[in-house]
């Protein structure tokens, strides 16, 4: 019999169904492998009492004939960037030391009312911000993949937790963040399905701000399949969230047919960049050629400001971010570090409590919005998003969806471009263009490189098309079969 942990969300989906094992069953087999799996750091906070409780409520409900949710009984994590009712949320940071919210996040509350049960928090950057998982206050975590020299290597980030506890068998999936990124790298250096909805698709209310015109909750799965699954129990219009899109919810799985023929797919030559690393095209040149044999039209298209994008998302954002992170001054909650005057505790409590890089990102932010160097970084840096989105508007009216790798590398070594902070903002060059813009995209996994890493392509789908997205990203996966497993050939 196939291990319960071996399962996704649609085949447990069926399992369940049928009586082949209760949902108390498979929550107990992923709090077992949580266990066994605390070697990758991959959780923060383990909440096997509500896993449980929440797994026998759903099995209770089949009893019943009640009702059953889109993800009744289907053990998740969640990205401890969600505040979670009477669960400690970190942020990943020092500076929120034992807070525990008495609330619940859009986003998980819709996953509960959809009948997911929750293991954990997953563990990621501090705040967010990152591009490997190194910098949590709670510590690094390790990719479940290994180099072919046996060194540990990062998961990418931010949402690093997340990613390694999907592929390393200790969630059956789990929500990400993305502000930049962080859904789709972690899930291409991890090898598997992430993806970034549209602005506005999921609610932002009750998740820990980072910069707040981009952060936007997706699911982070094994399938295609799986994904279109979650993402219609996360989405929804939400009136506490008044970017939240008020735009009905498809239904994403039925979108997933893998019938593509006849759409015109977009391949922009400003991401054939100079130094290119040769594995990187290869699997791109790889996935034009999947799809055109799915009968796919291939056009190449121009994002002229493509070259701008990571420039103004690193003035964007840590603008933002330095007004959201404001409000952590240890008077309310979290941490306190006592001084001799308020100043001095405001100080002092920021100075312990947030890590290297959010310093960082809050001095360049609160310095790009600062008198004198607003007009010339902040509103240019907006300017220039305009621009990038305006690319986007422009090629999606010949094409409809564009094909890109994810990230310009495999996963590299824990600790390898840690002292360079602009090395390894670089890990976001093909995916922060699709959040300047507020579009969505996916990461697929599509190949392994020489050393044996998993490798992951990019769909981009116009706004609020994921159904599209899905359906691309889907065929995609069907021609990779990628079935390679951390540590062992698939």
């Amino acid at each position: 019999m196939t291990k319960l942990t071996d399962l996704n969300i649609a085949t447990a989906r069926d399992g369940l169904a049928k009586g082949d094992f209760s949902a108390a069953e498979l929550a107990e087999a992923y709090i077992q492998a949580v266990e066994a799996g605390r070697d990758l750091n991959a959780y923060i906070t383990e909440t096997p009492e509500v896993a449980l409780e929440r797994a026998r409520e759903s099995d209770d409900r089949r009893a019943k004939g009640d009702h059953i949710g889109a993800m009744d009984g289907i053990p998740v994590a969640m990205k401890d960037l969600f505040c979670t009712e009477g669960v400690l949320t970190t942020a990943g940071s020092h500076i929120l030391d034992g807070f525990v919210p008495a609330y619940e996040s859009t986003v998980s509350a819709n996953l509960r009312s959809a009948g997911a049960v929750m293991l954990g928090k997953t563990n990621l950057d501090e705040f967010a911000m990152g591009s490997s998982n190194i910098t949590s206050y709670y510590g690094p975590v390790k990719n479940p993949w290994t180099g072919s020299d046996g060194k540990d290597l990062v998961p990418g980030g931010s949402s690093g937790g997340s990613a390694a506890a999907v592929a390393g068998g200790l969630a059956m999936a789990a929500t990400g963040t993305d502000t930049g990124g962080s859904i789709r790298q972690p899930a291409s250096f991890c090898g598997i399905v992430g993806i970034k909805p549209t602005y506005g698709r999921c609610s932002r209310w009750g998740v820990v701000a980072f910069a707040s015109s981009l952060d936007q909750a997706g699911p982070m799965t094994q399938t295609v399949q799986d994904a279109a699954i979650m993402l219609g129990a996360m989405a929804g219009h939400d009136p506490k969230d008044s970017t939240s899109a008020p735009i009905a919810v498809p239904d994403f799985e039925a979108a997933v047919t893998g019938d593509v023929k006849g759409l015109t797919i977009g391949i922009p030559k400003e991401y054939k960049m100079d130094g290119m690393d040769p594995q990187i095209q290869a699997l791109w040149d790889q996935g034009i050629a999947w799809l055109k044999d799915a009968g796919c039209n291939i056009k190449e298209v121009s994002l002229p400001h493509t070259k701008y994008a990571l420039a103004a998302y690193y003035i964007v954002a840590p603008a933002e971010a330095s007004a959201n992170l404001a409000r952590y001054d240890g008077v309310r909650y979290g941490l306190r570090v006592p001084g001799d005057s308020l100043d001095d505790m405001y100080m002092n409590t920021r100075g312990e409590g947030f890590g290297d890089e959010v310093q960082r990102r809050i001095l360049i932010g609160t310095y790009a919005l600062s008198s004198g160097y607003y007009d010339a970084y902040y509103i240019k840096a907006q300017k220039v998003r305009t621009l990038i989105a305006n690319d986007f508007k422009t090629a999606f009216q010949d094409v409809d969806a564009i094909l890109t790798p994810t990230a310009p590398s495999a996963a590299f070594a824990l600790g390898e471009k840690q002292d360079d902070p602009v090395a390894m903002y670089l890990n976001d060059v093909f995916t922060v263009p699709t959040s300047l813009a507020g579009l969505p995209g996916i990461s697929v996994p599509a190949g392994l490189s020489s050393d044996g890493l998993p490798l992951g392509l990019q769909v981009i789908g116009k706004a609020f098309d994921e159904g599209t997205l899905l359906n691309v990203a889907s065929k995609l996966e069907s021609a990779a079969a990628f079935n390679h497993k951390p540590g062992r050939e698939g």
